[in-house]
């Protein structure tokens, strides 16, 4: 049994004033990807020089304008990397880049030397403020953690004074989730007072899930106290920097956002320490799913995602809500259906507004293909095969047919697993198109008698014999089949007919199917027939009944 009374819980913010619940996300937020220093420094072998530099061109292209590049004073890799974007003049004027460095005064020297010859440069100064680190790691008071703030704060002011490009200041109270509400506001104004923001030259101010200790909305309550008690909040960025340890880092930045975050520090596809960061394309897609302009460059997908593969050595999950190889799939049977349906109706109204059952967005927004949205397997159900023989290679099988092909589906994918949309073909090709026993159409002529009659000269096999027989009747089909019942006694019923074109212009074809019913067995099936030429359709697709009504006899 689990010993769960060695946890207790961790305490919350009481804040009954809280006004983020009646809110709603209404525009994107500052982004910044962490994605070559937070996510790097997680990857069990990090990235070398110059897959840095492909991450960081993949971070330009989809539009970031703030990227954290690295610790450069921590690591000797990431000082030559961040030498090599200054020395090949990659760094877009309009994007500033981001360091790391603690508030000790030879890693912000060493920090300084790195950054020489950037316009535009966020220095990003931490320390660890939670009750718990300041008991157990550092031993020192609430006074004694403060002074380590200030003073990094007046050594950036020192060394900046000198940078002939802009500085600007962040500063994050590390571990801000364990960190009593009134000291990490206490300590956060106390930076602000040495630095001396104005809302010209703000400050950032960024308050990290270090660690998810608890539900989002306890974070929330702590980023709106926070966002309500700064003064001069119209010179500071509330930032946040959530993890996902309790696998809601997602659902906390969200809610931090309705609380006032003006900026998301994240990565992409969630990775980072532990259980990761904050997956920024997830937060991204979800603002575009509800009509949000995520001001980010996300409909290649598949691009981001080889890249980020290959940087990272990671595979992203295949259920990664938008990015995941599944996640435009369907298997069950009732939402196979409910995603044609959905379609069709899409086509038909010919509306501007995506709004398909199980789809949230249109997976082609993302670079997606429509192609995986139906997967058939042993769980799904007719809807879902005809789906798929409807948008993969046209044929749109009456609704009373469903239910038969789809059992001839479901038989194979329960021996085998997954059926692909090819193998499905396949067998309704076998199954109705290319099924010549005991019947086989070789040739007929039709013409009309009177006003109501049709003459029928037909020619078929029937168990290798060749036959030739004329019939009458109240059209091509009824004559067909009383000729072919004059020679064979079979008597048969009309229960259901349809046909479309497939394809558009001079070489299209035609589909029919037929419903019939033995008078004799009381066997009733369907076939297919496809043609050029409508009547000729519509008479192989009678053969094509004969014959499986036969096959089921047998």
């Amino acid at each position: 049994m689990l010993n769960y009374k060695r946890y207790k819980r961790v305490p919350v913010l009481n804040y009954p004033k809280r006004e983020w619940p009646n809110k709603e996300i209404q525009k994107a937020p500052i982004w910044c990807s962490v994605d070559l220093r937070d996510g790097n420094q997680a990857l069990i072998e990090p990235m070398v020089v110059e897959e840095k530099i492909e991450m960081f061109q993949l971070l330009l292209k989809l539009g970031f304008k703030e990227i954290e590049i690295g610790f450069p004073a921590a690591s000797q890799i990431e000082y030559d990397f961040l030498r090599e974007l200054v020395d090949r003049n990659m760094i877009p004027d309009d994007v500033v880049v981001q360091v790391l460095v603690q508030c000790r005064e030879h890693l912000i020297a060493r920090t300084f030397e790195a950054i020489q010859g950037i316009k535009q440069v966020i220095v990003h100064i931490y320390n660890s403020t939670s009750t718990l680190q300041r008991d157990v790691v550092f031993n020192k008071n609430r006074e004694e953690i403060k002074e380590i703030a200030i003073e990094g704060t007046r050594l950036v002011k020192k060394y900046a004074k000198d940078f002939p490009g802009k500085i600007i200041l962040e500063y994050s109270p590390e571990s801000f989730t364990g960190t009593e509400v009134d000291f990490a506001l206490d300590i956060c104004t106390a930076v602000q007072n040495e630095w001396q923001p104005t809302p010209d030259n703000k400050l950032i101010i960024n308050l990290p899930a270090t660690v998810e200790m608890t539900t989002p909305n306890a974070y929330a309550d702590q980023i709106e106290w926070m966002s309500r008690n700064f003064k001069d909040r119209d010179s500071i960025i509330l930032s946040v920097h959530p993890h996902n340890d309790r696998g809601t880092g997602i659902a906390a930045t969200e809610l931090a956002l309705l609380a006032g975050a003006d900026r998301v520090e994240g990565t992409l596809f969630g990775n980072g320490e532990r259980t990761g960061n904050v997956d920024i394309l997830t937060v991204a897609y979800n603002m575009f799913s509800q009509g949000i302009d995520p001001e980010l460059e996300l409909d290649h997908i598949n691009e981001i995602v080889e890249i980020y593969e290959r940087c990272c050595k990671i595979p992203v999950h295949i259920r990664h809500p938008y990015a995941g190889k599944l996640v435009f799939t369907a298997f069950s049977g009732s939402h196979q259906d409910a995603i044609n349906k959905g379609v069709r109706a899409l086509k038909e109204r010919k509306s501007k507004i995506w709004e398909v059952p199980y789809l949230p967005i249109d997976p082609s927004d993302v670079g997606r293909e429509y192609e995986p949205i139906v997967r058939i397997n042993s769980q799904s159900g007719k809807g879902g095969v005809a789906f798929v023989m409807d948008s993969y290679y046209g044929y749109k099988l009456p609704k009373a047919m469903h239910k038969e092909f789809a059992a001839v589906i479901q038989k194979i994918s329960e021996e085998q697993g997954e059926v692909a949309p090819e193998q499905i073909m396949d067998v309704f090709a076998n199954e109705y198109l290319h099924i010549n026993e005991p019947f086989e159409f070789v040739k007929v002529k039709v013409e009309d008698v009177g006003d109501t009659d049709t003459h029928a000269d037909l020619i078929f096999k029937y168990k290798g014999e060749i036959i030739s027989v004329e019939a009458v009747g109240n059209g091509p089909i009824d004559s067909v089949k009383r000729a072919i019942r004059k020679k064979t006694g079979i008597d048969t019923k009309v229960l259901d007919y349809t046909e479309h074109a497939m394809g558009e212009g001079s070489h299209a074809k035609a589909a029919a199917y037929i419903q019939i019913l033995d008078r004799k067995t009381g066997n009733a099936t369907f076939g297919v027939g496809v043609s050029s030429n409508i009547t000729r359709a519509s008479i192989r697709a009678v053969f094509s009944a004969l014959n499986r009504l036969a096959k089921k006899e047998q």
